[in-house]
C-alpha cells in the first residue's frame, strides 16, 4: 500500500511520515514547503506540490493507493490563502482522487468548526458555527467531502482538538519558553474551565484506523480529543509544577485580557488570534464515544500527559529554536508578549 500525504511537511504530517512509514510501502508528501529528508523515513518521497494546482497533483496522487489530506492554511494567514488553499485545494484533492480511482481519503478537519459553543461535551451531528475564516472553510471543506461521499467515495473526516506533541512550537513554544523562564503565566479569566487538548501520536492512531478499517465503519465524521483532561488551571499547573521552575499560574480577568489581545492581533503586535483568546475562558471538549465505538480507538495520554511529553521535547531542542514563520512547527515572534514576559 502508498500513502499519499498532503501537508507533509508540517507538524501533523511530519509525524504521519514517521510513525506511518512501516505501515506503508512508500509515502509521498505532497506540500509547498520543504523537508529536511534527515528527519524523514527512507520510504518517504517529497513532491513540492500546491494542492491549488489540479494539474500538479494529477501525477503524485495517482501514485497512491490512499491519501490523508491535511494541507491548511492556518489562521495567522491571509483569508483569500486560507480559502483557497482549504477549500479548492480539498475539492482539488477528492476531484484528483476520484478520478485516479482512489476510493478513500482522510480528511483533516478541526474542532473550530463548532465556533463557541454554549454546551459540552460537543458532538458531531451539533450546529456548525465557524469563528473567522479558518473555521469558515473547513465547514465549507467538509461540505465537499460529503458530495464526494455521495459520488460513492469514502472520505472519513476527522474533527481533532488542539493537538501537540513532540516538535510542536507554535503558540504553545510561547508557554513552554515562559514555563523554562519561571514566570508567572497568564490564563484568561479564573482557569476553572475544560480544555481538552490530544496528543499528535493519538490522532495518528485514529487516522491510520480511518485508512484501514471497513468502508462502512469509518465513512463518516469523528470527534478526537483526550480522554482525560482536567481544567486549564490544573492542567497547566501541573506542567509548572513538572518544570520545577517556579513557574505558575495566575488569572487574568476576561473582560480585561480579550479586548486587550484582540486589539494587539488586530494590529498584529500579539501572534494570538481569535480562536486562541476567544475560547480560553470556555470550557471546549468534545464526546469521542463515537470514535471509540466505531473505530475502536482510546486515547493514551491525558491532557497533562502530553503537555509533559511536549514540553520535554522542547527543553531538549529549546536552542535550535528560532522565531519564524506561521505554522506549527516553528515559534512565533511573541511581539509585545515578549515584552509583557519581562515584567512577569
Amino acid at each position: 500500500m502508498k500513502l499519499a500525504v498532503t501537508g507533509g511537511a508540517g507538524f501533523l504530517g511530519f509525524h504521519l511520515c514517521n510513525m506511518l512509514s512501516k505501515k506503508f510501502g512508500e509515502i509521498f508528501v505532497i506540500d509547498i514547503a520543504p523537508i529536511d529528508p534527515a528527519e524523514y523515513p527512507e520510504n518517504v518521497k517529497y513532491f513540492n506540490v500546491d494542492v491549488r494546482d489540479s494539474k500538479a497533483l494529477d501525477t503524485v496522487i495517482a501514485k497512491a493507493d490512499v491519501v490523508v489530506h491535511g494541507a491548511a492554511a492556518l489562521p495567522l494567514w491571509k483569508k483569500e490563502k486560507i480559502f483557497t488553499t482549504n477549500v479548492l485545494g480539498t475539492r482539488n484533492v477528492l476531484e484528483t482522487a476520484r478520478k485516479k480511482g482512489i476510493k478513500r481519503v482522510v480528511f483533516i478537519s478541526s474542532t473550530a468548526v463548532y465556533g463557541i459553543p454554549q454546551k459540552h461535551p460537543i458532538y458531531e451531528d451539533d450546529s456548525l458555527v465557524g469563528i473567522g475564516p479558518y473555521g469558515e472553510s473547513k465547514i465549507e471543506a467538509e461540505r465537499i467531502c460529503e458530495e464526494y461521499r455521495q459520488k460513492g467515495m469514502c472520505v472519513p473526516v476527522v474533527r481533532p482538538k488542539t493537538f501537540i506533541g513532540p516538535g510542536r512550537l507554535g503558540v504553545f513554544q510561547i508557554l513552554y519558553d515562559w514555563v523554562k523562564s519561571g514566570k508567572r503565566i497568564p490564563i484568561i479569566g479564573n482557569g476553572e474551565n475544560r480544555y481538552q487538548l490530544l496528543d499528535v501520536e493519538d490522532l495518528v492512531d485514529a487516522i491510520y484506523l480511518m485508512l484501514t478499517l471497513p468502508e462502512g465503519e469509518v465513512n463518516d465524521i469523528f470527534n478526537v480529543g483526550a480522554e482525560e483532561f482536567s481544567t486549564v488551571r490544573q492542567d497547566v499547573g501541573a506542567l509548572c509544577r513538572f518544570a520545577g521552575t517556579g513557574a505558575r499560574v495566575i488569572p487574568m480577568p476576561a473582560w480585561v485580557a480579550k479586548p486587550s489581545l484582540e486589539l494587539l492581533w488586530i494590529i498584529r503586535l500579539s501572534p494570538l488570534y481569535k480562536w486562541v483568546y476567544g475560547t480560553a475562558d470556555k470550557d471546549s471538549f468534545v464526546s469521542i464515544e463515537k470514535a471509540k465505538s466505531k473505530l475502536g480507538w482510546t486515547p493514551k495520554y491525558s491532557n497533562e500527559a502530553a503537555l509533559i511529553k511536549s514540553y520535554k521535547w522542547y527543553l531538549e531542542h529549546c536552542k535550535e529554536v528560532k522565531e519564524s514563520g506561521i505554522t506549527h512547527r516553528v515559534a512565533w515572534k511573541q511581539g509585545v508578549l515578549g515584552l509583557l514576559k519581562r515584567l512577569m
